[in-house]
């Protein structure tokens, strides 16, 4: 394969341009193309792994689906709650109704080859790059975006619907949307010199 060129300057205009963009910032009942998702899944697809184990595994709701995710976690949560005697309708009826607000969420998912042998902090790094891949597929489009851990992330109820064996691991849900606004977040981060220390002898 011939060794590929880059524009740098449009790799770091990427990079330092992405942004996370919440529910309150899409705008809704306008999807998505499928295309630009499978673009982003394909992106994702080659984010670095060790061994080849591509640890990554994603399930995409879209249209129908997502009131299937809103009433699946909206139910599970029910269970739980109603169990620990702490159930607030107000967050059954969030659970339900947020999903509907994005055009698509992907659930990600690491799922271990055991064959392989790797530390599990290895393969969470993967699935988190192929993530980073999908933002900044995203971000190349304009669209709203961000990864969250809410909802049936931590509940082992979502392991049997994701078909998730017990070494595999639910990482959350990324929301897609267009923007509600032609407005880009501003970004904010602290010197780069502060976090690094060089050893040079």
């Amino acid at each position: 394969m011939e060794k590929p060129t880059f524009n740098i300057e449009e790799v770091n205009k990427i990079i330092r341009g992405r942004r996370s963009m919440f529910l309150a910032q899409f705008k809704e009942n306008d999807p998505v193309d499928d295309a630009i998702i499978e673009e982003m899944l394909e992106n994702a697809n080659w984010a670095p792994t060790h061994k080849l184990t591509e640890p990554w595994s994603f399930t995409v709701f879209s249209g129908k689906g997502l009131a299937t995710l809103g009433d699946l976690t909206a139910k599970v949560y029910k269970e739980r709650a109603e169990k620990n005697g702490n159930f607030v309708e107000a967050n059954f009826n969030k659970f339900k109704e947020n999903p509907l607000k994005a055009s698509h969420i992907i659930a990600i998912m690491m799922k271990r080859d055991m064959r392989a042998n790797l530390p599990v902090m290895e393969e969470i790094a993967s699935v988190a790059m192929a993530v980073q891949n999908m933002y900044l597929t995203a971000s190349a489009h304009g669209l709203a975006a961000y990864w969250g851990t809410g909802g049936l992330t931590f509940w082992p109820e979502a392991k049997e619907y994701f078909d998730l064996g017990e070494e595999d691991m639910l990482m959350g849900f990324f929301y897609i949307a267009k923007p509600a606004t032609d407005n880009w977040p501003a970004g904010k981060r602290k010197p780069i010199a502060e976090k690094v220390t060089w050893v040079k002898e």
